[in-house]
């Protein structure tokens, strides 16, 4: 497996302890019961746990963009050392935002954020090239 497939693998893997980090606090602050039922009319989560759903929903958005550039770089066989630098700005910056994010420093997860994008440009720039 390309370095790149393997980053998208554990940028999935990382998602998914996203949600996982994001469910635990929703069930703190609202409990099980709540969370099993429909949840009509649920409160807006607040602190880490608001910032942990946030996260993760914005790790989803980020995913879809990153998979598709991953898969088709793999497709093309434009699979090269910028992919793969782009493929890890991508994943560390996310692992980062993440951590971040919930630790709750803005200015601070902005940057980070702009380094994941940076790493999906310069898989972008060696598609159209």
């Amino acid at each position: 497996m390309s370095a790149e497939l393997s980053l998208l693998v554990w940028s999935v893997v990382m998602m998914f302890a996203q949600m996982l980090v994001a469910a635990a606090g929703a069930n703190l602050q609202v409990g099980l019961p709540a969370l099993a039922g429909n949840r009509e009319d649920l409160p807006p989560f607040t602190g880490w746990a608001g910032r942990a759903r946030r996260a993760h929903l914005n790790m989803l958005e980020n995913l879809v963009l990153f998979a598709v550039l991953v898969l088709v770089a793999h497709a093309a066989g434009k699979s090269n050392a910028m992919t793969v630098l782009g493929a890890q700005l991508f994943f560390w910056g996310r692992l980062a935002y993440a951590l971040i994010y919930v630790a709750g420093i803005p200015w601070l997860r902005t940057g980070v954020w702009a380094v994941s994008v940076v790493g999906m440009i310069l898989i972008a720039l060696q598609l159209v090239a």
